[in-house]
């Protein structure tokens, strides 16, 4: 069955609800998983002349998202370590979460992507779009979706 599954997190309950129940499946397969988080390109672009640009800068940004990543993954790699379920984690920055959950899972060997679904309908989700839906519809990898 299932040797390898990549678990995505955003840090937020309802990706840690899911990354427990990818834990328990992989426990149960004696799988092993990978964690992915995307963290988000920031662009800076330089301030208008004659303004004062005081927000953070790119170095601010990318530790920041380094922070947030570190956090995520560390949620996951704890569920798998209470579980005994051997687990690694990775980050990327990319403005298309989806293009680089389908990418770890390649680059990783990981025949199964367990994530969760924001559960988004209407409007919102023709919108916003769905990462999960785009993970389905690029992914040639078998994916199980957690409501």
């Amino acid at each position: 069955m299932y040797k390898h599954i990549l678990i995505p997190t955003d840090g937020s309950p309802l990706s840690e609800a899911a990354a427990r129940n990818g834990v328990q499946l992989a426990k149960q397969l004696n799988a092993k998983v990978t964690a992915f988080y995307a963290a988000p390109v920031y662009e800076h672009r330089p301030p208008v002349e004659g303004s004062s640009y005081t927000g953070p800068t790119r170095h601010q940004d990318e530790e920041e998202a380094r922070k947030n990543a570190e956090q995520a993954l560390a949620g996951v790699s704890k569920l798998a370590k209470d579980q005994g379920v051997p687990a690694d984690g990775h980050w990327a920055f990319t403005n298309h979460p989806y293009e680089g959950i389908i990418e770890t899972a390649k680059t990783h060997g990981c025949d199964l992507i367990f994530m969760a679904s924001h559960g988004r309908s209407g409007v919102k989700a023709l919108v916003l779009g769905s990462e999960t839906n785009k993970v389905l519809t690029h992914c040639h990898i078998p994916v199980l979706v957690c409501r």
